[in-house]
């Protein structure tokens, strides 16, 4: 490399790293030139070169800073139908799950965490220990609500959440999915409407068809989340029995409701009389601090269920995650003994005493910091080789991003297009229950490193460019026909 590019490559790792935050002042052309013995042009040079990554920006008069990401091309609010409807694109979703194709090019479909994080090590260690030392504890029945060790941990992890639980108040089901689909079951008959957030996590989805349900789609903001004025409208139209939302770094827009909205959606759904099943998933891993309030910690009379994993924050594959019923525990409890019974117990006691130990805070504040950085990387890297007219979230949490395109673009077209070249995303009419936003599509940034994003975005940029040449000789041909 030469001098400037070695230079750049310095001050980038300073910034990605946080030696250097978001509008921070950068040291001065002539100090720079001053500590690395170099001359003023090649600073200037290496500054230049990190102004075109849109990672730095010159101030007339006072000098270079980091940029503070910006929110001016933000997704579309989605206008969603009016009505409730049944739930389909079940084939397309399997056909997305089916596609692993282990390390052959960039996967960026699935909403996985870093699971190779060196702070996951003790709880490796420990579940490793319980495996050798104490088998028989892996072996029998336990008790349906899950152990006790883990709901204790359960509960002091709540209290970041706003919510002061008990252990008796908590059920351990296999992952957030089995969690999501008995709150569902236990509040709802075949045939009733769910209200739900539009665009909405595909599981969401899936999980209101196999209950026999109508997901009421509701319009939705990509930086604070449903609109509580259209979800009124549709409460007063339609004999909707329970509000499904993800308020907390959404699953696929990234957002956070505003503390006040969330109170606001708690005290519409008791002027209705109505149950609101939250998913709180990705909660633990927001950048924000303290971490977000829940809509449970307004929960006075007991109409939220409130359901979460550790499938996000540490790995899918320990298959942990939990209820808060309220007023519905007993109808809980039942539907998830006769579902599934019970849940394995040695992932239980390993991540009991993962938490416990504060090995689980490590890893989270890690985890944090390092999705955070991964964000704006991945950010900058749409801005940069994607089309202007690109629209994409800014997540406040999590490590998954929704990217809106052209009209004119058929994702469903893209993504098959996309395999043969070895870049997956999920597709946007996964995450509506009749297949809208098929111009959109989800990316996660947790696992690859950077220089396979960047590969993964310019392959993409690259492959959209055709798309585009041929719509325009396809709309050519048409003019001429005309």
């Amino acid at each position: 490399m030469t001098l400037y590019q070695k230079l750049a490559t310095r001050l980038r790792e300073h910034i990605q790293h946080d030696f250097y935050k978001s509008g921070d002042k950068l040291p001065s052309v002539r100090q720079l030139a001053q500590e690395h013995g170099v001359s003023i042009s090649t600073v200037q040079e290496a500054y230049r070169q990190l102004e075109q990554e849109q990672l730095v920006e010159a101030r007339p008069k006072s000098g270079y800073f980091v940029c503070v990401p910006k929110k001016d091309n933000l997704p579309s609010i989605s206008r969603p139908p009016q009505r409730p409807l049944e739930v389909s694109q079940w084939e397309e979703v399997l056909n997305m799950l089916m596609n692993r194709s282990g390390n052959k090019g960039v996967q960026l479909q699935h909403a996985m965490p870093d699971m190779k994080a060196s702070t996951l090590k003790p709880l490796l260690k420990t579940l490793s220990d319980l495996t050798k030392q104490k088998p028989e504890l892996g072996l029998g029945y336990a008790d349906v609500r899950g152990s006790e060790e883990l709901r204790v941990q359960l509960c002091r992890l709540a209290v970041a959440s706003g919510c002061q639980l008990h252990p008796d108040d908590i059920v351990v089901t296999s992952g957030c999915q089995e969690a999501l689909s008995v709150c569902l079951r236990a509040v709802t008959q075949p045939g009733d409407i769910i209200a739900i957030e539009s665009p909405s996590f595909y599981g969401s989805m899936q999980a209101i068809k196999a209950a026999n349900l109508k997901a009421m789609e509701i319009p939705t903001h990509p930086e604070t989340g449903i609109s509580l004025e259209a979800l009124e409208l549709a409460l007063d139209q339609w004999p909707i029995k329970a509000i499904f939302v993800t308020p907390t770094c959404n699953n696929p827009m990234g957002y956070t409701m505003p503390e006040d909205k969330k109170e606001q959606l708690y005290r519409l759904a008791q002027s209705y009389d109505i149950a609101i099943i939250e998913d709180d998933i990705y909660g633990d891993i927001s950048y924000q601090f303290p971490r977000p309030k829940t809509i449970k910690s307004f929960d006075t009379d007991g109409r939220v269920l409130l359901c979460s994993s550790f499938s996000k924050s540490i790995a899918p594959g320990m298959r942990v995650g939990w209820i808060a019923p309220g007023r519905y525990r007993d109808k809980v409890t039942h539907i998830k003994y006769v579902s599934s019974s019970m849940c394995p117990v040695l992932p239980q006691l390993a991540i009991a005493k993962f938490i416990r130990l504060g090995g689980y805070a490590k890893h989270i504040r890690q985890m944090r910091h390092n999705y955070e950085q991964q964000r704006d990387h991945l950010l900058n890297a749409i801005k940069i080789h994607l089309p202007n007219d690109t629209r994409v979230s800014f997540p406040v949490g999590s490590f998954i991003l929704w990217v809106e395109l052209h009209p004119s673009i058929d994702t469903m077209k893209l993504v098959e297009r996309c395999r043969e070249e070895g870049v997956g995303f999920a597709p946007g009419p996964l995450f509506s229950a009749t297949g809208k936003y098929r111009n959109c599509f989800r990316l996660n940034f947790s696992e690859q490193n950077q220089e396979k994003r960047e590969w993964a975005i310019k392959a993409l940029a690259a492959i959209l460019r055709s798309f585009d040449s041929r719509i325009k000789r396809s709309e050519s041909e048409i003019s001429v026909l005309t």
